[in-house]
């Protein structure tokens, strides 16, 4: 992408990019980072770091090293592709009231919702935003890997579960 291009899409209309949209998401991403680290970091603490002083004496701390962060990667795609399946949202995205559907308005499948969130691995999730954000696709919510699967997050309702209407005002006084 030339600088040209980059300014072009700023300008134009119809390929401006959605900052307000973006910032949504980020947030959505650091609670759901902080709903799945906290408990991965207790875990952290109370099991692995005395199971690698123990297994050091059975050679087994290069094992546990090598695949605690892999397992942390597991963990990580599955809760976002199992809830974008059950809910249509991760609870960060919830709580700012985004969804994720099909391009079509549908519900999204394990398959595609697994396909999106690959990029969950070792966080090369900023790449996958990075080139979303500034290379123009179908829509200008897309992340990278949202493309392949046919996916995009829309706003459903308004942050923070508010979606209630206010009430009327009174009725002047007769």
């Amino acid at each position: 992408m030339t600088i040209r291009s980059f300014k072009k899409r700023m300008s134009s209309n119809t390929g401006q990019i959605d900052w307000n949209h973006w910032i949504y998401r980020l947030i959505a991403f650091v609670i759901d980072s902080l709903i799945i680290g906290l408990p991965i970091l207790a875990i952290w603490y109370l099991v692995v770091i005395p199971a690698m002083f123990t297994a050091i004496f059975w050679g087994g701390a290069f094992w546990l090293t090598l695949l605690s962060p892999l397992l942390i990667t597991i963990v990580m795609i599955l809760y976002y592709t199992i809830l974008d399946t059950v809910w249509g949202a991760t609870i960060g995205k919830r709580i700012l009231g985004l969804r994720v559907q099909m391009l079509n308005g549908d519900k999204v499948t394990f398959i595609k919702a697994l396909i999106r969130n690959v990029s969950k691995f070792y966080y090369i999730v900023v790449l996958d935003w990075l080139i979303g954000i500034l290379t123009q696709g179908p829509d200008n919510h897309q992340k990278f890997t949202d493309r392949f699967a046919g996916t995009t997050v829309v706003q459903a309702g308004q942050a923070f579960g508010s979606s209630s209407t206010p009430p009327p005002p009174p009725p002047p006084p007769a």
